[in-house]
């Protein structure tokens, strides 16, 4: 198995040892930089298999740095680090494209079992299964081999975690999810945000409908859940 190599982006040097140390144990690869211009250099010359970010950064900033990454079309997971636990703030990270989002202070273990999580999911859904080369349904398709989502043959641009979620809807179409089966299928964790799931409807909604306000496809089942219809 290859080695993990994480990109970590933090001003704070004290944090920086903690994880790095934290991640170095488990086998990881870990690069850091003390800045978003410094990260974003980096991530011009090397290819990572997460990126931890913190968000309050001098000059270039986590969220700069997460926008130039995905307008790049640089899908690597994200992980945003903040000191802010304003439920705005998290929903800002999630709309930028950002994968996770963990607010200092943490600890090192619940960093690390999202670190694996994240890149587990990312190296699943960019394999995909054998023999497998993608899923089409309607307009769709899924490419398991490529890691991409396409409309009418035109690229999608979806992060990590947008492409599991319209993934598993489209292995399902046709058939209603609650927001809770959808977190505990997609993101395969007990506690359910509701908010990170509309975030993530949203975003994909802006991405498939040709009205984003009156979705053809990405359908509300008032009371229930969302189902996809192709």
């Amino acid at each position: 198995m290859n080695t993990e190599k994480i990109l970590l982006v933090d001003d704070e040097r004290a944090i920086r040892l903690a994880v790095r140390t934290a991640l170095t144990r488990e086998g990881m690869q870990v690069t850091e930089a003390a800045d978003g211009s410094e990260a974003l250099e980096l991530l011009k010359k090397q290819q990572f298999h997460l990126v931890i970010l913190d968000v309050m950064m001098e000059h270039v900033g986590g969220y700069d740095v997460l926008q130039a990454m995905r307008a790049a079309g640089d899908h690597t997971p994200v992980m945003m680090l903040s000191g802010k636990s304003d439920e705005m703030d998290q929903v800002l990270g999630l709309g930028f494209g950002a994968d996770s989002y963990l607010t200092k202070p943490f600890h090192t273990a619940i960093l690390i079992q999202t670190a694996k999580a994240l890149i587990r999911r990312s190296q699943i859904y960019s394999q995909g299964a054998p023999g497998d080369a993608g899923i089409r349904k309607g307009p769709f398709t899924v490419d398991t081999l490529k890691m991409e989502c396409l409309k009418n043959g035109e690229p999608l641009n979806f992060t990590a975690r947008e492409m599991t979620l319209f993934r598993f809807l489209m292995e399902h179409p046709g058939q209603v999810f609650t927001k809770e089966q959808l977190y505990t299928q997609v993101w395969n964790e007990a506690v359910v945000d509701d908010n990170t799931i509309t975030v993530y409807v949203k975003r994909i909604r802006n991405k498939i409908e040709d009205d984003p306000k009156q979705p053809r496809y990405l359908k509300t089942v008032r009371g229930i859940g969302y189902m996809l219809n192709v």
